[in-house]
Parts: C-alpha cells; structure tokens; sequence
C-alpha cells in the first residue's frame, strides 16, 4: 500500500487540507476493504488500488472544503463514496449514508464497524421512501442522477436554508438550463488526474422547503 500513501499524501497536500496521519491510515484501510469486497460485492468499476485512491478517495476529498453544516446525507453513496472518506476527515459532521443496494449498504455498514466511525448512520433505502424526523444541513450525490432529478428526489430531505452539493463532470449546461433554483458551479480539480470535475451548489427558495 507504500504506492497509495504515497498518492494519498501527495494529493492531500495539493488540496491544501488538513488530514492526519491517522486519517491517512483510515483512507488506506478503506481501499483494501473495497479491493477485498469488490470480487463478491462488485462495489466499483475500478480495481486497479492506485487508481481507486486518485479516483475515490482524492476524487472525495476534493470537496471537503465545501461541506457545510452539522449534518449532511450522502445519497447513493454506493461504496461509501464520498461519505466515508469525508466522515473521516470531519468527524465532527453526523453523516448519512443511504443507498437502494442491499450488499453495498452491508458493505459500508461493514466499513463504518472496522473503522469505528462514530459519525455515520448507513441507510438501505430509495432516497424518495426516506423521510428523516430531522432534516439535513445538505444532501451530497455523486453520479447519482440529473440535476433536476436530484432536485426532485431530495429536497424534502433538507433544513431551511440547507443546500444540494452534485458532484458532476463538466459540459452540464444543458442540465443547468433545468434549475430555476439558485445554483453554483465550482471547478474541482482532483490531484494526479485529468478528470473533468465541478460541484453544483443549489439553494432551494425558502416555500420549497418542508422543514
């Protein structure tokens, strides 16, 4: 795993956050867990250990600068991407962890136990048969669907005021054409890759919100 460290604490220190040696040892363990589950579970396309340390973890913690609130919902979090590495590195946000796939709830769930996470909750659900007794500071997705689909699917999911954080690729005007509410691009860009990344921020007016 030397290579992984190394890819990890280079690409940390390019995203200017503060992650700790523990941390990193935390993000370590979390890639040979998918590795280790993927034969059986087939948690993600990539199987190469170095590219999953670019393509998920940096990938995730590329937005931590921009995770707002107390409490935020990962939905669709497939193999607890971006949730886990963000949980570990903002331990002190309650994250949820929802996704309709039993086996990479389990998963997760699995990963939450080995890496005795205290802050994250893990959900087997569909995001629109979810209905939290507290709302959510933000609701994060990544590849999860079209901008107006999340809109749709999610904002009963979230506080006054609370915000949808999209992870997405680029070229997404013609889903921005969709979104009347009040929305954000943010350029991301992910350490030792050429992926096109952008988080999408959007404001939902306040007669849209439910709690």
């Amino acid at each position: 795993m030397e290579a992984c460290r190394k890819i990890l604490v280079s690409g940390i220190a390019a995203l200017n956050v503060n992650v700790t040696d523990q941390k990193i040892e935390q993000l370590l363990c979390l890639i040979k867990l998918i590795e280790k589950w993927n034969k059986a579970y087939n948690l993600t396309a990539i199987r190469d250990r170095e590219e999953m340390a670019r393509l998920h973890i940096l990938d995730s913690l590329a937005i931590l600068p921009y995770i707002e609130g107390a409490r935020v919902i990962d939905i669709g979090t497939g193999a607890g991407l971006p949730g886990i590495p963000l949980a570990i590195c903002l331990p002190e946000i309650h994250f949820t962890l929802l996704d309709s796939n039993a086996k990479k709830t389990r998963f997760v769930q699995q990963v939450v136990l080995e890496l005795k996470l205290k802050n994250v909750q893990v959900l087997h659900s569909r995001v629109e048969n979810y209905h939290p007794e507290k709302a959510y500071d933000a609701v994060l997705t990544r590849a999860f669907a079209s901008l107006s689909d999340i809109v749709k699917l999610t904002s009963h999911l979230l506080a006054r005021k609370g915000v949808l954080l999209a992870m997405k690729g680029q070229n997404l005007d013609a889903e921005l054409e969709l979104i009347a509410e009040k929305k954000s691009v943010i350029p991301v860009s992910v350490p030792g890759t050429d992926v096109d990344r952008c988080l999408v921020r959007i404001e939902l007016p306040e007669e849209a919100e439910v709690r």
